[in-house]
């Protein structure tokens, strides 16, 4: 995905940041579902590039991270 291209999708979605990342803002990213995909991106870098992962790659990052087997 181009710059323009990710310019307008990071547009048209609704980013959600995560409710870890506490009052101070730090460094954190935020995360938008679209219809057949995830967008990811860095909440001080809004206009940077996004990442895009499939609805199953994301659920599945999701629910590694969140396992107790983790690391």
């Amino acid at each position: 995905m181009n710059n323009a291209e990710s310019s307008t999708v990071a547009s048209d979605l609704v980013w959600f940041k995560s409710s870890y990342s506490g009052a101070e803002g730090g460094d954190c990213v935020e995360v938008a579902t679209g219809t057949a995909a995830v967008h990811i991106r860095d909440s001080k870098a809004a206009a940077g590039p996004v990442l895009t992962v499939s609805r199953g790659a994301w659920a599945g990052f999701v629910g590694f991270a969140s396992s107790e087997r983790g690391l």
